[in-house]
């Protein structure tokens, strides 16, 4: 039972971590798109 445990434990603590690169990902890529638009609109 206490193996189940950690092995459950080490999933979900890579889950975790993964989740956190993937969401900063996407933040940057927003980031990236909304300075794409700001730039468009000053140029206009």
């Amino acid at each position: 039972m206490k193996k189940f445990l950690w092995i459950a434990l080490g999933l979900v603590a890579m889950l975790g971590l993964s989740a956190c690169n993937t969401m900063r990902g996407i933040g940057q890529d927003v980031q990236k798109a909304g300075s794409a638009i700001e730039d468009a609109a000053k140029k206009k």
